[in-house]
């Protein structure tokens, strides 16, 4: 998803002085961090984690079901019911074996609205379906004032607009990495504002916060230059994801960044097409980020690959797929557990017809807020109390990720 470049949340002075605020508390190398990848538009998980074990899968998909494992183009074996689409051999693949990586099926919303927009949402806000639904905080907002008290916590949103998870009262700054030479604050923009601050108590948070802003620009479009100016395209992801490992290893310990492009309703494809071509770009976007964070943040650092919901266990007339209901998440990070890593974990049943979720899609058996408050309440140490405040009412579910 192609975004245009500008600094919001209000106005680009918010994140001046979060971006000053950030570089003067770097967090330590050994600073939890966790980064939301949140890939818009439903990717279809059945191409992903391929059930290897069910014949109805190939039975339900005569043209796009990954091949088995040892066939041409075959799923990358992972043990001896799941496999991996072989657009990840050379990127997530070697995460797994070397026990960084991990699997939760079945995993999503309760949501049944199969709307992206409603079910993006309702994820983001982060609270429990049959309640009064407030725009006014997302979980990811909430977490963060959760953790304010810990001096060199630095939330960042790598996009355009601020997510609906990242809003609220804690204040958190974004800015978009495409497009990064074409910014919404130019250099002349930004000698009138700080000309404006010029003399007062808060002209140094001013100065400081643009000179931030400028060497992160500066750094991207040298990176840019030496790779194409299509860089930042979907074959550009893994440029995007190198320069967000330099600033969450260096600035910031709370990332999001969104990913569009995933509602593959026609020619979706198999081990090749249009979707393994998203899939190998996302891969090693991915597995740039692990090597850019550097072996010790890595350590201490754990990225949550996630989306709405999960699409049709069968395919369409179009040759695609069509809205569905649960979903694969991904777990990635240095300090995966040794009964997390390398591993497919959280409840699970085998696929078959008989256990689709209304005759046409994957069950959530692994609810999204209980998944992710397992991880943060082992992360942080949260209490039951705290994790009640990110996710009201939750059931919270430990997978032991880390």
């Amino acid at each position: 998803m192609q975004r245009r470049h500008f600094l919001s949340a209000a106005a680009s002075l918010p994140l001046a002085f979060s971006l000053a605020r950030a570089r003067a508390a770097a967090p330590r190398s050994d600073t939890p961090r966790f980064l939301l990848v949140f890939l818009r538009g439903a990717y279809d998980s059945n191409s992903l984690l391929v059930p290897t074990h069910s014949d109805f899968y190939y039975e339900a998909r005569p043209t796009i079901a990954i091949p088995r494992p040892g066939e041409a183009n075959g799923a990358l074996p992972l043990d001896a019911r799941w496999g991996l689409h072989p657009a990840m051999e050379g990127s997530v693949l070697p995460l797994w074996q070397s026990r960084q990586a991990c699997f939760v099926p079945f995993a999503g919303s309760d949501d049944l609205s199969r709307s992206h927009f409603e079910t993006q949402d309702s994820i983001e806000l982060g609270q429990p379906l049959d309640a009064h639904q407030s725009f006014r905080t997302g979980f990811m907002n909430r977490l963060a004032q959760t953790l304010q008290g810990r001096s060199d916590l630095a939330p960042m949103a790598f996009t355009a607009q601020l997510p609906l998870c990242m809003r609220g009262p804690a204040r958190i700054a974004n800015t978009a990495l495409a497009n990064v030479g074409k910014g919404g604050v130019d250099a002349n923009r930004s000698r009138a504002i700080a000309a404006m601050y010029a003399g007062t108590a808060l002209a140094p948070a001013v100065n400081e916060g643009f000179a931030v802003r400028e060497a992160v620009l500066r750094g991207m479009q040298e990176e840019m230059d030496k790779a194409g100016r299509d860089a930042i395209s979907a074959k550009g992801f893994s440029l995007v994801a190198q320069r967000m490992a330099t600033l969450m290893r260096d600035q910031f310990d709370l990332g999001f960044v969104d990913v569009g492009g995933w509602d593959t309703h026609v020619n979706q494809g198999n081990a090749s097409g249009n979707l393994a071509n998203r899939l190998d770009d996302l891969g090693r976007g991915l597995a740039a980020f692990a090597q850019e964070m550097g072996p010790e943040p890595w350590r201490h650092t754990v990225v949550a690959v996630i989306s709405e919901f999960g699409r049709t266990f069968r395919e369409n007339g179009n040759k695609g797929t069509d809205h569905g209901h649960g979903t694969a998440y991904w777990m990635l990070g240095g300090g995966l557990s040794a009964q997390a890593g390398g591993r497919i974990v959280g409840e699970q049943m085998d696929v078959s017809e008989a256990h689709l979720f209304q005759n046409r899609d994957y069950p959530v058996l692994n609810e999204y807020r209980s998944v992710l408050g397992g991880l943060f309440a082992r992360m942080y140490g949260l209490s039951p109390a705290q994790l009640q405040q990110v996710f009201p009412q939750a059931q919270v579910k430990d997978l032991r990720l880390v």
